[in-house]
Formats: structure tokens, sequence, C-alpha cells
């Protein structure tokens, strides 16, 4: 069976639908050109996964780009985060996986498809459990503030961007999607309610990440994107940035 596929966003959907809800909500857009769909099938003809080296980690990420265009990382026998394409030789290249892990739902993308492929679970937090659009029984949900997945990685639960926004940390490095954002200046990160749309989080939500991050430490920062990572001090950079973006939002501006 054929699944529609959101082309803005690259989440796919299990029922016939007319629109995306993860784009029409004010942390996504519609694009003014509208709603446009794809499959799996159509995707596979016309674009490929690129397998790189992303500072010591394995990237996934589908070329052209796709979606939002972030790219997945292969910690071992995890996937933390997922794109949209799978076909037959990403299959080979991945070889197996015990799980696969998630930030939020804008990187939800085929994760049913991938955890059907590999015979695995995909591990979301629950308090994102509504914007699961193709459920299925592979998907577990986990609640609290930590899950340990075992060989050293622990899922937190940061919230800000999405209720459930979620980090892995393993070691001194720290996977964050964009719910810890890596930006150009790599002497900071950002936080964002919506990036796209330029909405901020209240002081109290990203107050709240430096809490659920406070008893880790790391040292690099990998964001959801190739070359977004930051190499040392990650716990420092991060701490800073959210005493400058409190202080923003109080009028002291930098």
């Amino acid at each position: 069976m054929s699944y529609a596929i959101c082309v803005t966003c690259g989440v796919q959907y299990g029922a016939a639908v007319a629109s995306c809800p993860v784009c029409e909500d004010p942390r996504q857009y519609v694009p003014v050109s509208g709603q446009a769909w794809t499959s799996l099938e159509a995707l596979r003809a016309d674009h490929h996964n690129r397998f790189d080296d992303d500072h010591g980690i394995l990237g996934i990420g589908t070329e052209p780009k796709f979606g939002i265009g972030q790219r997945a990382l292969l910690l071992e026998d995890v996937l933390w985060d997922c794109v949209t394409l799978l076909d037959d030789e990403t299959i080979e290249r991945v070889g197996s996986l015990r799980a696969i892990a998630i930030s939020h739902p804008h990187y939800y993308s085929s994760m049913v498809e991938w955890a059907r492929a590999f015979d695995c679970p995909v591990l979301l937090h629950e308090d994102d459990r509504e914007w699961v659009m193709r459920p299925d029984a592979c998907i577990e949900y986990w609640s609290g503030d930590t899950y340990d997945l075992g060989a050293g990685m622990t899922l937190i639960r940061c919230g800000g961007h999405f209720a459930g926004g979620t980090v892995l940390h393993r070691s001194g490095d720290l996977f964050t999607g964009d719910i810890v954002q890596v930006i150009p200046d790599r002497r900071w990160v950002a936080f964002m309610y919506s990036f796209p749309n330029h909405i901020p989080l209240p002081a109290a939500s990203v107050q709240a990440v430096g809490a659920a991050l406070a008893p880790f430490t790391f040292e690099k920062i990998y964001g959801a994107w190739w070359g977004a990572v930051i190499e040392a001090d990650g716990s420092g950079i991060v701490r800073r940035s959210i005493e400058r973006y409190v202080a923003a939002l109080d009028g002291y501006l930098p």
C-alpha cells in the first residue's frame, strides 16, 4: 500500500488525508504554493540517501533535499532522528537497528517504514503522541524525564520546541535535533517555539531545558543538519546561551 507523504515536512500519513496538521501548526508552515503530497515510491525514483561521516558519526541525509532537510545519525545500532527516504541500499548500508529515537514530530518522517524494515521499536515521548500521523504497534511511548537506552545512551525530555522534545546523551556527546539548535556562531545555541516563523519560547521553557540538561555533562553538540556540530564546551555553551536568551527577553540585548 502506498502512503501519502507531505512534501513540506516529510511526514508520512497512515490514512487518506487532505491537509497536514504538522505543517498547519504554528511551528511549521504550509508554503504559499499550497499543500503537496508524494509517496515513498515516487521519492525513491528521484532521490537517494547520502552516507557520510559527520564529525565522527555516520550521518544519513536525503539528496536532493527533501522536506525539512535534516540528517539522521547512526549511533552504533540506534538511529537518532530519521529521514523519509528508505530504500534497499539504505537498508543494506545500515544493516541492523535495535531502536530508533526521534527528537520531535517534525522528524517523524517515515519512521514506521524504518521500524518495520529493521524490526525495531520507535521510541517517542508520550507528550508528543498526538503528532503521530501513522500509528503503529512498533511505536513505543516513554514517559518521565529520562529513558535509559543502554550502551551508555540516555534520552532526556527537554520540552521547549515541543512538549516531548527529546535529546540523546552519550558520554561526552549530546544529540539535539533542533530542541537545542546549533547556530552559525558555534559559541552559542538557540531555542525557539518556531524556527521558520520566528516565534520565541518563554523564559521558563528555556530554563526548563537547562534544568533537564543540568545533570549531564557534554562537550560536543550534534544538531539536525550536516556540519551543525559544536566541538567543545557544550555544557557551558548551553548554560551561557540560556542566560543570554533570558536576559534578552528582559530587554538586556547583547
